[in-house]
């Protein structure tokens, strides 16, 4: 694969993995409503697939590095991969309860962040342990800490 082509799918699928299990997770420990928690995975998948897509082109043009074919090549395929990679987790959530949802996406994004960051690791011939610890560990603290902070507002404002 293309190094333009990687950068937009790594991007995106870290990104859209992260981003929105911790969206599910605080919208779901604030609202426990199945029809905010789509809701809020369509925002995510639209609003900031697009917007991480002009950052990385933005990026890449500052870079001076890739060509214009390159830069938007990373583009599409950033926007494409975030939005795809977000939008799979309304899957769980229309298929099961609202609790069991969750802790599906969580698992199944965890095992996806796990194979990337194996894959990553591999081919840039670095320690895999180092990469899948440091890319769950992020993945794990967001998803606590929007855990918490959706209980507070529920506690605050519910």
């Amino acid at each position: 694969m293309r190094r333009s082509l990687r950068i937009g799918f790594g991007f995106g699928l870290t990104s859209g993995i992260i981003g929105t299990l911790g969206l599910m997770v605080g919208l779901e420990s604030s609202t426990d409503s199945k029809l905010v928690v789509i809701g809020g995975i369509l925002a995510i998948a639209i609003s900031e697939g697009f917007a991480e897509a002009i950052s990385i082109h933005i990026a890449k043009e500052i870079e001076k590095i890739y060509n214009m074919k390159e830069i938007w090549e990373s583009t599409l395929t950033t926007f494409i991969s975030k939005f795809i990679f977000s939008s799979i987790f309304i899957i769980p959530v229309l298929i099961f309860e609202l609790h069991v949802a969750i802790l599906e996406s969580i698992l199944f994004g965890l095992f996806l962040l796990f194979i990337i960051s194996l894959l990553t690791a591999r081919e840039k011939s670095i320690k895999p342990s180092i990469l899948i610890m440091k890319n769950i560990g992020i993945a794990v603290c967001v998803i606590i800490i929007t855990h918490f902070i959706g209980i507070w507002i529920s506690a605050t404002f519910g």
